[in-house]
């Protein structure tokens, strides 16, 4: 009975937390370059007198669906999508080096490429900074050039190349902000990384598979009340027997 009780409780305790993270993605489904959250979790036996009848679950590392999202065609120049793998490095608000699938990028006041909450895009060189008066053209392998508005092509001048990195998925943990960090530090530029001008990537939460999700866990937490209900039950009939018998 005892054993029972904790099994329960450890269960649904980790099931709310497995309905959070789903939440989590629902509400994020619509969110440019979202990594869908996955969960996982693991029993850990509880040492000392009695322990051996207590075996909860905790959470182990928070992980991320490393799968591509839907391209969506904007044909704005300042809309950009990774093919295949890979990510866009930006400055965090701690200064940091983060990393992000989210390229619908925007100009600042003083001209710097940020991202739409504000933070600044990384180059090979640094921050990315187009000169006044200038319109911006990236090219599949995140060379950044600007020409004077109004002059087509010609008379580009460079202003660098994105930071594009990929980095082992095992390698990658997502930050509090929302962001990715390397768990080495910081990493390192991949040319092979390619882009495509004129897309942003959608998110790659599946709503009807999340929902669907969502139901069977809560049906999951309904079993595991049930056998708390139970033992409660059995530990009543148990106490009535004894003092019946004493």
């Amino acid at each position: 009975m005892d054993r029972m009780i904790y099994t329960a409780m450890a269960g649904a305790r980790m099931l709310t937390q497995r309905q959070e993270s789903i939440s989590h993605n629902l509400a994020n489904a619509s969110t440019n370059g979202f990594r869908a959250e996955t969960t996982a979790f693991r029993a850990v036996p509880v040492s000392g007198a009695g322990g051996g009848t207590r075996v909860p679950a905790v959470e182990t590392t928070t992980g991320a669906d490393f799968r591509s999202g839907p391209l969506v065609h904007t044909g704005s120049p300042l809309d950009v999508a990774i093919n295949g793998k890979g990510f866009f490095a930006v400055q965090a608000t701690d200064g940091a080096e983060a990393y992000t699938r989210d390229g619908q990028f925007e100009l600042s006041a003083e001209g710097t490429l940020v991202t739409k909450s504000g933070l600044p895009v990384i180059g090979e060189g640094g921050p990315l900074t187009i000169p006044p008066g200038h319109e911006l053209l990236i090219a599949r392998d995140g060379t950044v050039t600007a020409t004077p508005a109004g002059a087509g092509r010609q008379n580009p001048v460079a202003v660098g190349r994105l930071k594009l990195v990929n980095p082992e998925e095992s390698a990658v943990s997502r930050r509090a902000d929302g962001l990715f960090g390397f768990r080495g530090g910081v990493a390192d530029a991949d040319p092979a990384v390619q882009v495509s001008t004129g897309s942003v990537e959608g998110s790659n939460v599946n709503v009807v598979e999340a929902l669907v999700e969502m139901i069977a866990v809560a049906r999951h937490f309904e079993t595991q009340m049930k056998l708390l209900s139970h033992a409660e039950q059995n530990a009543r009939s148990a106490s009535q027997l004894l003092s019946i018998s004493g």
